[in-house]
């Protein structure tokens, strides 16, 4: 085995034994009468500062997503479990949809911020999907 893996391994590792928190204060704070675009800028005042350039399969994310496809309803914030990356994108299962969707690379408009394991419940709760029509 690389030590490139090994790293890697371990990496994840310590992410899922991760007992970071940032989400706690959050619920005590966050105004839900919010429209999904406040409280998803809410969401990234508080997890903003931890993200990955490409989601790691295994790992929680949540980030913007403009769908390019007429006519087809797509959640513009995914919160997701990363199941695979390929070459045209990556695919995972979004909590909001409670579904496996695909994501290409080009319709993704941010940078992956990461979700500690323990943080997604509280996430779950927040009422952020933001169901848009492309037309």
């Amino acid at each position: 085995m690389t030590d490139e893996i090994k790293s890697l391994e371990q990496e994840q590792e310590e992410y899922l034994k991760s007992d970071n928190l940032r989400t706690a204060d959050l619920l005590d704070n966050i105004r839900f009468g919010n429209d999904p675009e406040d409280l998803f800028l809410q969401i990234l005042e508080i997890i903003g500062e931890t993200f990955d350039p490409v989601p790691l399969p295994g790992r929680y994310y949540t980030f913007m997503y403009s769908a390019k496809t007429p006519r087809v309803e797509y959640d513009a914030h995914p919160l997701i479990a990363c199941t695979g990356v390929y070459e045209w994108g990556f695919t995972g299962m979004n909590y909001h949809w409670n579904d496996f969707r695909q994501y290409t690379w080009a319709e993704c408009g941010s940078m992956f911020y990461i979700v500690y394991p323990n943080e997604l419940t509280d996430l779950r709760s927040i009422p952020y999907q933001y169901i848009k029509l492309n037309s």
